[in-house]
């Protein structure tokens, strides 16, 4: 049953099926148009679930210098699926197949920070981190799980673990419309009177207050095109729209900013506004001062389900700084607080410069990637050989993060 769920489920991660979906309006005010203006933020922080979790997981990791938490609803470690369908599938969802350890993961952020496509791991360091995993999820396997907690222990961050609950594959919420034991569209469960996201809240800022009752805030509608590289969303497969919760009081003074990632089969073109407002985050951000952005994927080709790449089915740089997706959602944080969006600068060397290293470290590097054992320079696509540390290959950039042999 799990690797008939895992098959149907592709590589993403949240839902098995999409079902029919009655769309609710009860809490989430109407989205009016607008932009993301300057506000004034203290403190960012990123949340998601499943292919959300992973990618809330990527950002804080290649940009912990950004983002001082993040709260994850059953994910894996850290590039998981080392730019492999296959891998996400039966290593980083089911357990088939042998995954990489959370010690070679870490070091694997280490190599990658050294050259500057990741920002130093030591920023993880005593940052909050709530996880959370159901017993009843059967599509993200529990020790996959297990993994994060560990790969963020390790790097010294303060984890609070709830892997307790009876809950299926889901965002939990006291008002969720589903079942606590579910997965199902739109995968935002209830269980019970538990209140996981005040407990995730409570975690990531240190005390939270009691749940406004009504929403007196306003949902934003903007344009993600600003924020994408190259300014077509699609091509990355983001949707056109992005939304963003402002209470009122943010819109003069300070407020932290929660990032928070759908999962697959969740996003709003398919199910609406279901989880921004089921989610019973802007509950709390009417009393906790705290802004959230809810950014958006939708389909492409590789992608059918709307997952955010955590696999790479767009960009083999999917989990570095340079990553397309990560690059446009901070771009969306940087404009919160009234920076212009920018591109990161690449990191690599002159164009002129041949660079020699193993074709595994030209892949943490973001020089190369690699398909079925075989390393391939990145932009040209050129063949380097065998993906290992021992066979090596001279490379040159010719033009931004475009490889090729010298």
């Amino acid at each position: 049953m799990r690797l008939r769920n895992a098959l149907l489920a592709l590589a993403a991660a949240t839902g098995l099926a999409a079902t029919g979906l009655s769309m609710s309006t009860a809490a989430v005010p109407a989205p009016q148009p607008g932009t993301l203006g300057g506000y004034d933020i203290t403190g960012t922080y990123v949340s998601g679930l499943s292919s959300g979790g992973f990618m809330a997981n990527q950002l804080h990791v290649a940009y912990s210098g950004l983002f001082q938490g993040a709260g994850i609803f059953s994910a894996g470690a850290y590039d998981c699926a080392q730019n492999n369908v296959n891998t996400a599938l039966y290593a980083c969802m089911d357990t088939y197949q042998q995954r990489k350890t959370p010690a070679e993961l870490e070091q694997l952020t280490r190599n990658r920070a050294a050259a500057g496509t990741v920002d130093p791991p030591q920023n993880l360091s005593g940052d909050p981190v709530w996880l959370f995993h159901g017993s009843a999820d059967d599509t993200v396997d529990r020790a996959v799980n297990d993994d994060l907690a560990t790969y963020y222990r390790d790097f010294g961050a303060r984890v609070v673990y709830n892997n307790t609950s009876a809950a299926g594959h889901a965002w939990v919420s006291p008002i969720g419309p589903n079942s606590c034991g579910a997965t199902s569209s739109p995968y935002v469960n209830r269980c019970g009177t538990t209140d996981p996201v005040k407990e995730m809240l409570g975690h990531l800022f240190g005390q939270v207050n009691a749940a406004a009752s009504t929403l007196s805030g306003k949902l934003v509608q903007f344009d993600q095109s600003t924020y994408v590289p190259g300014g077509n969303p699609a091509s990355v497969s983001m949707g056109r729209e992005g939304f963003a919760y402002v209470p009122r009081p943010c819109e003069s003074g300070p407020c932290k900013l929660m990032v928070t990632l759908h999962g697959c089969y969740q996003y709003y073109g398919l199910v609406g506004n279901a989880l921004m407002d089921k989610g019973y985050l802007n509950e709390y951000a009417d009393t906790n001062n705290m802004i959230v952005l809810y950014p958006q994927a939708t389909t492409m080709t590789g992608n059918p389900r709307g997952c955010w790449d955590w696999w790479g089915y767009q960009s083999a740089q999917y989990p570095l700084k340079s990553g397309p997706q990560m690059t446009a959602v901070v771009n969306m944080v940087k404009a919160m607080s009234g920076a212009r969006p920018t591109t990161p600068p690449t990191t690599t060397t002159s164009t002129s410069d041949c660079v020699t290293a193993s074709n595994y470290a030209h892949t943490t590097a973001g020089r190369a990637y690699a398909v079925a054992g075989q390393t391939y320079a990145m932009g040209s696509n050129q063949a380097l050989g065998l993906w290992n540390t021992f066979t090596s290959s001279s490379i040159r950039q010719s033009s931004p993060n475009y490889w090729v042999k010298c």
